[in-house]
């Protein structure tokens, strides 16, 4: 198996401080990598990244048109949220529909990321609910799916239907077998694959048509649509995924997972591309996600949205440039 190759340089004045190593892959259409930096075949956990994956069944199986889920509700499905009330609300509301609540919810409760819905929680005297996990609009089409297949409650478990039907979802998609699984953060399956893997099914993602010949085909479109319809259900303010996809128009989706875990859905190219950064920093696999945005033409290295991430400043306390956070070379051009 290849070494991590490097990603992303920490620079302090006029040297290298710091380094991030990983394995970065751009997949074509047809299952083919493109390109790739440390090893395509090493096999992780695609965490949060792969949402879009868990969501598949709940599109193709009629769930979400039985259910009358607007794109709003798929990209919630699809997100790693900040617990604002753009967020919540919605989860709410979509809870309610179902004749559910946040008792029905099995990712567990969580202070928002986002800081107002953490303030009023504090000065409110009143504890996070499960409704504030970013998870939870993933867990509410778990929900959803569930109650349309006449299933139980205990949809996390490995063996309910709703994830039987993931996990064939998922090896479809990666064109190979699940390499182990474990509970994420939010206690669902988290499906063991290769980056190689991964970034097949980002390409999948990027080449399905709305009017394609299969349901999963027409489903991943649907899904990659709600995503880049609406990029601050998918994460929030100040948040990377939402920033690159607003910058690249709606063209691109995006979308992150612990642990250094990167992933985007290029329609334009038909490519997809996955990154993991091996000591799992965020700082690096924002970077290089962006650098081969940039890399693929469909990030313009000149917007905001790209700057904050690659050749990132450095600020100290007294708001001092230090240093920088620079993809390595050879990742952009």
């Amino acid at each position: 198996m290849s070494e991590p190759a490097r990603l992303t340089e920490i620079w302090r004045g006029d040297r290298i401080e710091s380094l991030h190593l990983g394995h970065a892959v751009i997949c074509g259409p047809g299952g083919e990598i493109i390109e790739a930096w440390g090893g395509p075949e090493t096999v992780i956990y695609p965490r949060s990244s792969a949402k879009m994956i868990q969501a598949l069944p709940l599109v193709e199986s009629g769930a979400a048109d039985a259910w009358h889920l607007t794109s709003e509700h798929l990209a919630l499905a699809c997100a790693s949220h900040n617990g604002a009330h753009i967020h919540t609300d919605r989860v709410d509301t979509w809870l309610a529909d179902l004749g559910l609540g946040d008792p029905d919810l099995r990712c567990g409760p969580q202070m928002p990321r986002d800081s107002e819905a953490a303030k009023e929680l504090i000065c409110g005297e009143t504890s996070p609910r499960q409704v504030h996990n970013n998870c939870s609009g993933k867990h509410a089409g778990f929900l959803t799916l569930a109650r349309h297949l006449g299933a139980g409650p205990e949809y996390i478990e490995i063996d309910h239907p709703v994830q039987v039907a993931v996990r064939e979802a998922w090896e479809d998609v990666t064109g190979e077998a699940v390499q182990g699984w474990s509970p994420d953060g939010c206690s669902a399956p988290n499906f063991a694959s290769s980056l190689h893997g991964l970034a097949r099914a980002m390409a999948f993602f990027a080449s399905a048509r709305p009017d394609g010949a299969t349901t999963r085909e027409r489903a991943a479109a649907r899904l990659r649509h709600a995503m880049t319809a609406h990029p601050e259900l998918v994460a929030g303010e100040g948040r990377a995924c939402t920033a690159l996809m607003r910058a690249m128009n709606g063209a691109v989706a995006v979308k992150t997972g612990a642990e250094g875990v990167y992933v985007a859905i290029v329609p334009e190219k038909q490519v997809g591309i996955a990154v993991k950064t091996t000591d799992g920093a965020t700082r690096s696999s924002e970077s290089t996600i962006a650098a081969l945005l940039i890399r693929l033409g469909v990030l313009d290295p000149a917007h905001q949205a790209a700057r904050n991430l690659v050749n990132a400043p450095i600020v100290n306390r007294r708001g001092i440039v230090t240093g920088y956070v620079r993809p390595a070379a050879g990742l952009i051009d």
